[in-house]
């Protein structure tokens, strides 16, 4: 399934190419046929294929898509396999290139967040945060979902999450501010971020559903957790600020409900191997 709209890969192909392909027509090669194939030169966890496979439809191109967003790939294994004259073929190359390269990175580091985790505690579950790229959001939901995540925000028009920058400009007790909020948004839940075990202890007996504790170490979650065992309502613990591949079983183990992450948008591109030729 696409990630993106027709008129989104529209967009980027247009701003590859708005005038036409001046290499390709000053060689006159344009309308001669050929063949393109992508290949995995990196093992990764595959994203955005169906993306690349539409973009070259909408180049001109006939393509048959191998492998599917999600799917772990080994080094050489095939993508997709495209067939067109070669200005068809040239002009959406190194966009539906680029599109699975970058992506596919920020999917596998998502996995491999998720495999450590779970390896540790199998329901738990990893959100990746809303700190993408600005205006890449529709390809880093599609990358976070192919890695085995799910998003932590989408903005800030669905979710209510109240940071120290909001109580800046309160003056009322805690309790007081999550009476407020339910009574604004009953069907919400309440989600507070804290950065010490006082103040999530506060927060908890104040009534917050869910607790993102910023930057606590494993130990300190550890610490913390059993500290919720009497207290009536018991919040979701959800560890934030600096969780990765490295030490996403820790938290684990330390006894997280879910792990917030922005790690995945700093990946390194997954390579992808691409070969053109003329049939």
């Amino acid at each position: 399934m696409q990630a993106v709209t027709t008129a989104d890969l529209e967009r980027l192909l247009y701003d590859d190419v708005p005038y036409g392909d001046l290499t390709t027509e000053a060689l006159g090669i344009g309308g001669l046929a050929g063949v393109m194939e992508f290949t995995a030169r990196d093992p990764m966890v595959l994203a955005l294929a169906e993306d690349a496979a539409a973009l070259l439809r909408l180049s001109g191109c006939e393509v048959e898509l191998i492998a599917a967003s999600g799917d772990r790939l080994t080094a050489g294994a095939p993508i997709l396999r495209a067939q067109d004259s070669a200005s068809g073929l040239l002009r959406g190359w190194k966009v539906a290139q680029t599109l699975i390269e970058i992506w596919s990175g920020v999917a596998t580091a998502t996995r491999e967040i998720v495999e450590a985790a779970r390896a540790v505690s199998p329901g738990i579950a990893i959100a990746c945060t809303r700190k993408n790229t600005p205006g890449t959001k529709r390809f880093a939901v599609a990358a976070v979902k192919a890695g085995g995540a799910v998003m932590h925000r989408l903005g800030l028009s669905e979710t209510i999450l109240v940071f120290a920058e909001h109580r800046a400009f309160l003056d009322e007790p805690l309790a007081a501010t999550v009476a407020r909020l339910r009574r604004a948004a009953p069907e919400k839940k309440l989600i507070t971020e804290v950065s010490s075990i006082d103040a999530a202890l506060a927060a908890a007996e104040a009534g917050f559903d869910v607790l993102q504790l910023e930057k606590f170490a494993p130990p300190d979650v550890a610490a913390f957790v059993p500290q919720l065992a009497t207290t009536p309502h018991r919040p979701i613990i959800a560890a934030a600020g600096g969780v990765n591949a490295g030490n996403a079983a820790a938290y684990a183990q330390a006894g997280a409900d879910v792990l917030v992450t922005s790690a995945p948008y700093m990946a390194k591109p997954r390579d992808v191997q691409v070969k053109i030729g003329r049939i």
